[in-house]
């Protein structure tokens, strides 16, 4: 087959968006970039079967998984509610694994990394999923290093991807990484779309994360920490203004959000400065002063905690530039 073949894996009640993101990215650069080896895109299913995909739509599939040969540059599994029966699948695990072994890179999205993870490719490997699903995906497999913090992840030759839009990332990066950041770059504006989220941006953040539950003490506590993140967040202050003891505050604080006072102060904090660092051009002695980070080495040691990364080159990775250096 010319060019690049890029297969991704399909099954019944498998998510429209998951199998779209990849297909229409790659479809686009291909015309974009006038590639000399264009992406060469097919759906795959079991038998060759139609695709249910909610809500009430059938997408074709354009070969069977079975009969699928490679080599393969890309091989991708998509996630979706039917992820776990497709995962108990002997014959999708089987396949899955033989095309894994002559593909040049392997990647899911989504929930798809449960199936990846039946057929014991993710074995001793760190990777993501959904936040939703992650807990749950490191109980079932527990040789997997599940880190439900990034957008994606490679590790080796294998990418796994978060939730759903998270493909389009992966796919951009894909598109980077083959031909450059110019493409990758064109392809996002086509689609009007971030170039791109990295890889370990957080999934979740105090920005896009839902609000904490209707309990009266923990819900002021919240506010006044985004709205105090450079004063006195002390977990005796933050007790002083729930009207609670400390001791109590902790208590709801893990009953209500899963950390203690202490912990969500501090990734409030660089969640914070992380925002700043994306929408303006502060200085980062700025940004920390304003987060209550106190200076710009205590910023980039929690830069480089969170993000992997010194917050210069993470702003420079967020606003679609090569970082310097």
């Amino acid at each position: 087959m010319d060019g690049r073949p890029v297969a991704i894996v399909a099954y019944d009640n498998a998510e429209l968006l998951d199998i779209a993101c990849v297909s229409t990215s790659l479809d686009m650069a291909n015309g974009l970039g006038q590639l000399r080896e264009p992406y060469q895109v097919m759906v795959v299913s079991p038998g060759q079967r139609p695709i249910s995909c909610r809500p009430g739509m059938v997408l074709q599939s354009g070969q069977a998984l079975e009969r699928l040969t490679g080599p393969l540059d890309t091989l991708i599994v998509s996630g979706g509610l039917g992820h776990a029966q497709a995962a108990r699948n002997p014959l999708v695990v089987a396949h899955i694994q033989r095309l894994a072994r002559i593909s040049r890179r392997v990647a899911s999205v989504c929930t798809g990394a449960s199936i990846l993870a039946a057929t014991g490719l993710l074995d001793g490997k760190r990777a993501t999923t959904h936040w939703r699903f992650a807990d749950t995906l490191a109980a079932q497999y527990v040789n997997v290093d599940v880190d439900p913090g990034p957008i994606f992840i490679r590790d080796g030759k294998i990418y796994t991807a978060a939730g759903i839009t998270s493909a389009l990332d992966l796919t951009l990066a894909f598109i980077e990484e083959d031909h450059g950041v110019d493409l990758a770059r064109t392809v996002a504006r086509m689609l009007v779309t971030y170039l791109q989220r990295p890889g370990n941006q957080a999934q979740m953040s105090m920005f896009t994360a839902a609000p904490p539950p209707d309990h009266d003490a923990v819900r002021a506590v919240v506010d006044h920490v985004k709205a105090n993140l450079a004063g006195d967040v002390s977990t005796t202050a933050l007790a002083g203004v729930a009207g609670v003891s400390a001791r109590h505050l902790t208590r709801l604080f893990v009953a209500h959000l899963g950390q203690t006072p202490g912990r969500f102060v501090r990734e409030a904090r660089i969640a914070a400065a992380a925002h700043l660092m994306v929408s303006t051009s502060l200085p980062l002695p700025d940004v920390a002063g304003r987060c209550g980070l106190g200076s710009a080495e205590t910023l980039r040691r929690e830069f480089v905690r969170r993000y992997g990364m010194p917050p210069s080159r993470y702003r420079a990775a967020h606003r679609g530039r090569r970082p310097n250096g």
